[in-house]
């Protein structure tokens, strides 16, 4: 495949997971109010709940601090991108280059959340579900808008035998946290990378093109 061809499909992975990922959130937003859960399998619910943090409801500083490093994280993969398709040899592997793809478009994905949901959903109390651009302003100011999860999987629960130290008696439930598509998208793209490509986690060399315009 052409280097060409390979920003094409990078481009397509990105734009794709974006799409689908913010579809499903707006779906979920304007049809469930918070909390709502719908089984659709034993294993397998949809379970609206929103979150302040990264992937998989995780909190590590301040909002505003978490949406400009997701932008900033953002930029530095499509930068990387950018070099892999510009460097000299060796041609960058494609799967390898879907990968990242695959965590740049998570990455993304959630960034809409953080900015723009505050603004443009209310927040209301449960039965009510949020109304989209609300005549009384949003819930949150720009950049500081909740991220929406709806995936939720508890494929099994036990609980631990007494004489277990520490967690004896407790119950244990796999897999407890709720995420959406674009948490799952970096997922894969960072387990794919890590099993099969850590090889090529180097930073790419210039090209003769870039040499020459840096003349």
């Amino acid at each position: 495949m052409t280097r060409r061809r390979q920003g094409w499909l990078a481009a397509a992975v990105i734009v794709a997971v974006v799409v689908l990922d913010q579809l499903l959130k707006l779906w979920v937003k304007t049809s469930f109010y918070l909390g709502e859960s719908v089984r659709i399998a034993d294993w397998f619910q949809l379970f609206f709940i929103e979150n302040n943090g990264m992937a998989f409801g995780m909190e590590i500083g301040s909002k505003l601090f978490l949406t400009l490093f997701r932008i900033v994280a953002v930029a530095g993969l499509i930068y990387y991108i950018y070099r892999l398709l510009a460097a000299s040899s060796p041609r960058v592997r494609t799967g390898f280059l879907v990968c990242v793809a695959l965590v740049t478009a998570g990455a993304a994905g959630n960034i809409f959340d953080c900015l723009f949901y505050g603004v443009m959903f209310n927040d209301p109390p449960p039965p009510e579900v949020a109304q989209m651009f609300p005549p009384d302003g949003g819930y949150a100011p720009l950049f500081h808008g909740k991220v929406v999860d709806m995936f939720y999987f508890p494929l099994f629960s036990f609980y631990w035998p007494s004489w277990v130290p520490v967690v004896g008696g407790e119950y244990f439930l796999f897999f407890q946290p709720v995420f959406n598509l674009a948490d799952a998208a970096i997922t894969v793209g960072m387990l794919m990378i890590l099993c099969f490509y850590s090889g090529s986690l180097t930073f790419p060399k210039k090209s003769v093109a870039d040499d020459r315009s840096l003349k």
